[in-house]
């Protein structure tokens, strides 16, 4: 099962002109889930190609103007074509009353269910098949989450051999075994799925954090991430500023990565306007010198989240 995060813009305040603000794809399969709507979150769908029609969720991490003015376009686009699945926004207080007053300021024409959930992290927001979304509180000048998608664990590995060698014939008793199920032997003897499968293995976390001060406690959420995409605003000389404004500095997002504890990748995101394309590469140096995998997300780059075995 495919899973993978698209980023559709990667900047921070206002948008420039390589540099949309910040909201982020997450696709696993059929379901697509997107973290905050900035300005040109459209224009990024569009040139990635991705079927914005199939997004089933979004969530939104605060109502800050730069996470969420792409949010109504978003909206009336969906009325363009057939769309028979509700759509869920979530979100802190005021979420709710930010659509409801864009759609009647704008006269909308919606053809579809949107069911808003305003959210009192921590919770257990969204649950699907196979998988679930937490959100979490951060600290911010205005009410505001991170959040997180983790898979349940998988089935260990099946072992045909020791099927075999238990008299389970080969076919869809093997399948209802690798699905966890017991089934009866060719002696009607039931065989229990741990005695033919390894030890379960795993799914793969996606963690979505920005704008935050620094705190330790937001390492407890999201480790052992496949994928850590976490704003990284201000170089460590503008700290004061970054502790003023509540945001972070690249190098305190690459301390929560390396304090939380099986991170595989830091994704840096919401990049302070202040920096060119070239001067990024200063917080980008500043994360590495203690988190090496570091990347700093660009607009349309994808990042495939694989699992370990």
């Amino acid at each position: 099962m495919n899973l993978e995060a698209f980023i559709l813009g990667c900047g921070g305040m206002m948008p420039l002109p390589h540099r949309h603000l910040t909201s982020v794809l997450l696709r696993r399969e059929g379901d697509l889930f997107l973290f905050d709507a900035g300005e040109g979150t459209q224009v990024s769908l569009r040139r990635l190609n991705l079927r914005w029609k199939k997004i089933s969720a979004i969530f939104i991490s605060h109502t800050h103007a730069d996470h969420v003015t792409g949010l109504p376009g978003l909206l009336m686009l969906s009325s363009q074509v057939d769309r028979d699945e509700p759509l869920y926004i979530y979100g802190p207080p005021k979420i709710a009353e930010y659509v409801e007053t864009s759609r009647r300021v704008l006269d909308m024409y919606i053809n579809y269910e949107i069911i808003v959930k305003e959210i009192k992290a921590p919770e257990l927001c969204h649950v699907g098949e196979g998988f679930a979304i937490r959100a979490f509180p951060l600290r911010h000048t205005r009410v505001c989450c991170g959040y997180t998608l983790e898979e349940a664990p998988r089935p260990g590995i099946f072992h045909p051999d020791r099927a075999s060698e238990l008299l389970v014939p080969r076919g869809p008793l093997w399948s209802k075994l690798q699905a966890g199920e017991p089934v009866p032997n060719s002696n009607g003897i039931m065989i229990r799925p741990e005695e033919v499968l390894g030890p379960s293995r795993s799914g793969r976390k996606f963690s979505y954090v920005t704008d935050s001060l620094y705190f330790p406690e937001i390492a407890n959420e999201v480790s052992n991430s496949d994928l850590f995409i976490c704003e990284g605003m201000f170089e460590k000389a503008l700290l004061e500023s970054a502790i003023e404004k509540k945001h972070m500095t690249a190098y305190q997002a690459a301390q929560l990565a390396r304090d939380a504890g099986g991170i595989k990748k830091l994704g840096l995101i919401h990049y302070s306007p202040r920096y060119t394309e070239h001067e990024l590469k200063i917080i980008l140096d500043e994360a590495r010198s203690i988190f090496p995998n570091t990347v700093l997300t660009k607009d349309r780059m994808c990042f495939p989240l694989e699992y370990e075995d």
